[in-house]
């Protein structure tokens, strides 16, 4: 039985990750780290992470990237592998993130999902056979309370495309302002939100007088949930370094 340690615990994800856990056998929820220190899944929450003394194995963060300092902290310090499942870090949190894999396992990835992250090994693929002479789109949809545009997932799709075209293509993120053709050396990066959608992506290659789209919709954030509570038993009995979905995807 591997337990946690739950950054984030009562917020939306970190509730979900709570309830998928007490479904499993394989693991449990220890301690949750989050500024709500309500109790609301059985275990005690702390506002600080120094404060948390409770014994675990592998440290899950699903809070907000304003909290990446302090849980990277903690988790160096116990020596405890963490799972960075929040998104919208910035460069600077990112080298901080790759920093802290020199001393501890850490897995990051910018989408939970095992679907998204085929996606994103199809799309490589696409990108491939066809980057040449088709032009590259990524509209992404999500619930009206996200905050980062576009998302981390997009970003993610867009990075991976660009690793198999000939030449660096120019992420394009808005085109009212521009009155000229679009370019072929550059991928547009759309973002619609609203409502409650949970999360859908959609990779969009169009050719002449073709289209193929590789599309993934996600239809509740358990998958994420799911996703997260994986990659932290994957990570309990690593050594050092940094991991992400393609460690769990055989392609």
């Amino acid at each position: 039985m591997i337990k946690l340690i739950l950054s984030g615990a009562n917020g939306a994800m970190g509730q979900v990750i709570s309830r998928c856990v007490q479904e499993r056998s394989d693991c449990t929820v220890v301690a949750g780290i989050d500024v709500n220190t309500e109790t609301k899944s059985g275990y005690h929450v702390f506002s600080n992470a120094a404060d948390c003394a409770v014994e675990a194995q592998v440290v899950i963060d699903f809070s907000h990237p304003a909290a990446l300092d302090a849980i990277l902290d903690f988790a160096i310090a116990r020596k405890l592998p963490v799972v960075v499942a929040t998104t919208g870090h910035s460069e600077e949190q990112i080298a901080r993130i790759r920093g802290a894999a020199k001393e501890i396992p850490v897995f990051f990835t910018a989408n939970m999902s095992l679907g998204v992250n085929l996606m994103r090994e199809l799309a490589k693929i696409a990108a491939r056979v066809l980057g040449a002479e088709f032009d590259i789109e990524i509209i992404e949809k999500h619930h009206n309370r996200k905050i980062d545009a576009p998302s981390g997932t997009a970003l993610m799709l867009a990075d991976a495309i660009s690793e198999e075209l000939a030449q660096k293509p120019q992420y394009v993120y808005d085109r009212h302002s521009q009155r000229k053709q679009r370019s072929k050396n550059e991928i547009g990066l759309h973002s619609l939100r609203g409502g409650t959608l949970a999360g859908e992506h959609d990779i969009v290659f169009a050719g002449r007088d073709e289209l193929l789209t590789i599309t993934h919709t996600a239809s509740s954030k358990e998958i994420f949930a799911v996703g997260a509570i994986n990659a932290a038993l994957f990570l309990h009995d690593k050594a050092p370094g940094l991991y992400d979905m393609s460690s769990l995807i055989d392609v």
